[in-house]
């Protein structure tokens, strides 16, 4: 069976999401990311993407270079965590969702990820288990 946990994000302005880190196609990324919370660090955009600094290092397992509305990932060149709402600076047209560089995807935002879009950049975070 698929191991899924939760993680809650809260943002300084009060605005909380919800994500299901999933397993099994980025085990070590999910498995470091669980045992790093709680952290806190802060908010930067990158288009629709928010993305602030992880406190562990992974290498890229899956990576993928396209990624999915509500799609929460690691980027190891941050090292970072991302949370994407829409088309990034480097998307080549609005429906496409694209990474700075690849990622390794590791879960679901749980609520409408629109709600990001009230997230004031340099924010501060905290991530801890839901």
């Amino acid at each position: 069976m698929e191991r899924k946990e939760k993680i809650k994000i809260t943002f300084e302005s009060g605005i909380t999401v919800t994500c299901e880190i999933r397993f099994d196609e980025n085990p070590k990324t999910a498995e470091a990311l669980m045992k790093a919370l709680p952290f806190e660090a802060r908010a930067e955009f990158w288009g629709k993407e928010i993305y602030f600094e992880a406190p562990f290092k992974v290498s890229l397992e899956k990576a993928k270079e396209i990624v999915d509305y509500g799609d929460v990932a690691y980027w190891p060149e941050g090292p970072a965590l991302c949370l994407f709402f829409g088309p990034t600076l480097s998307s080549p047209s609005p429906d496409v969702i694209k990474p700075y560089s690849p990622v390794n995807v590791i879960g679901k935002i749980l609520e409408d990820p629109k709600i990001l879009e009230k997230v004031e950049e340099g924010e501060k975070l905290r991530v801890e288990k839901a």
